[in-house]
């Protein structure tokens, strides 16, 4: 049986966000011209219930500066290495960056930091997964989805160094 996708648009500084969600549960996360951004059609019916209200009241308490851990559940599609990067972004606390390599070295593999870039990459849940708060091993900006300015601007909102 085919898994029901379904989403919705909402509001944020960055632009509209597009939630999906696979058999009830948040699945993506999509900022416009968003790298890996599957085609709409993709994304199923539109649905402005399910899961949405939650993810949305959440997402506005972020950005209110509210909410620094999201409590949502998530179903966290792609392979077991992407899903397992994807847990370690959920542990980087709010305002603070790791590197690829550290990411890496939590995994217990020091030397797939450019695999863990790869999969950070993929993330198919921004901002809720924070692969945002990545940086290169000199805590430069390196590589979004969603952008470097909107990478720049997330790391200083959390550091409460940039309001909206």
């Amino acid at each position: 049986m085919n898994p029901r996708k379904t989403h919705t648009v909402v509001d944020s500084p960055y632009g509209p966000l597009t939630l999906v969600a696979t058999d009830g549960t948040l699945s993506s996360l999509y900022m416009t011209d968003q790298r890996h951004r599957p085609p709409e059609e993709t994304f199923g019916d539109r649905d402005d219930d399910g899961p949405f209200p939650e993810a949305d009241h959440q997402l506005k308490a972020y950005f209110a500066g509210e909410l620094t851990e999201f409590t949502l559940e998530l179903d966290l599609q792609g392979t077991e290495f992407q899903r397992s990067v994807w847990r370690r972004l959920l542990r980087i606390p709010y305002g603070e960056t790791r590197s690829y390599g550290e990411l890496a070295e939590a995994l217990g593999s020091p030397g797939a930091s450019r695999a863990v870039g790869l999969a950070n990459g993929k993330n198919p849940i921004g901002i809720i997964v924070p692969c945002h708060r990545v940086v290169g091993s000199d805590g430069s900006l390196t590589g979004y989805g969603g952008g470097l300015d909107r990478k720049r601007r997330l790391l200083d909102f959390e550091r409460g160094t940039a309001l909206f």
